[in-house]
């Protein structure tokens, strides 16, 4: 069953329009987290809204938002004043322009939603808005307001349905001169980059996310096991770097040890990423928040792999 959806309104390309709904792409539900505790009492950590000056707890019904104009002066907002700043991409997601996938710099990315009719109603219209973009090759882009602001958001197929992403405005992304000014100039030698090219055709491989571990999130969960269990937690070496003196050698020594390796086509096929539940397998009990693994007779086939975040 689909999450609550985080938006709902219209798609509207010219004059077509359709209800749509609008559903986060992503989750971190699976991972595991931790509460603030007391070490005295054990106790959760609670915290309280309190005026600054007195100190006494505030109703949530006396909370107003602010805006800082200077140390000790602020201009008050009401939620009414905010809901009259109406926007017509509050409701809907009007398309203005089709640009070309590559001319979005990844800078600009948030983070992805999928997009959906909302209804029995509107299927035909939302097909047809995304059969064009997908014929056209183009990514639609257009405004939407979530959380009380305004996005663009860019749209592409994604099956039957659309992918929107979320973008920042030019003002939230920052000047790279700012980091990149006091990097040295080096002449890399065709020999070096000989090497490196070498290295990277021995690593060539395909994109496929579900042979990808969450290695800390498994630590997290031998971790948690061991307290539960009343074992020592016995710390690990930390892997030590190394200052390159020769950089050269390093690049030799670095092909010789690539050479040595299988080649990708060579290699086994890579060890699933273990689902958060399937790692609960061996908790004493399961983790709180999380779905209990489920029991495979030899004749299933494996447990689908854990969506990443």
């Amino acid at each position: 069953m689909a999450p609550r959806a985080n938006w709902k309104g219209f798609l509207r390309l010219s004059l077509v329009t359709c209800p749509v709904a609008l559903y986060p792409a992503t989750s971190d539900s699976e991972k595991i987290s931790f509460n603030q505790l007391n070490r005295a009492t054990g106790h959760r950590i609670k915290y309280l809204k309190v005026d600054a000056d007195t100190g006494e707890e505030v109703a949530n019904e006396d909370i107003v938002k602010g805006y800082k104009v200077d140390t000790d002066t602020f201009i008050e907002v009401t939620k009414d004043e905010l809901e009259n700043v109406a926007l017509e991409s509050t409701r809907t997601i009007e398309i203005d322009e089709f640009v070309d996938r590559s001319e979005i710099d990844p800078r600009y990315l948030i983070r992805p939603y999928y997009l959906r009719p909302d209804g029995k109603v509107g299927h035909d219209a939302f097909a047809v808005i995304r059969e064009t973009i997908r014929e056209m090759d183009k990514v639609a882009i257009g405004r939407v307001v979530l959380t009380n602001r305004e996005h663009i958001i860019a749209l592409e197929p994604l099956d039957k349905g659309l992918m929107g992403t979320l973008l920042r405005y030019p003002y939230e992304v920052r000047d790279p001169a700012e980091y990149f000014d006091e990097i040295q100039d080096v002449k890399v030698t065709k020999d070096m980059l000989d090497l490196a090219r070498h290295i990277v055709e021995q690593k060539a491989g395909n994109f496929e996310p579900e042979k990808f571990e969450d290695q800390y999130e498994t630590a997290l969960v031998d971790l948690i096991n061991q307290k539960r269990a009343g074992r020592p937690i016995v710390p690990k070496d930390r892997p030590k770097g190394e200052n390159v003196v020769d950089l050269m050698e390093a690049l030799r020594r670095s092909v010789g040890g690539a050479k040595s390796a299988p080649t990708p086509a060579a290699k086994k096929p890579a060890k699933k990423a273990k689902k958060a539940a399937a790692g609960q397998k061996e908790m004493l009990m399961p983790i709180a928040g999380k779905k209990p693994a489920k029991e495979t007779t030899a004749k299933k086939a494996p447990a689908r792999q854990r969506k990443t975040a």
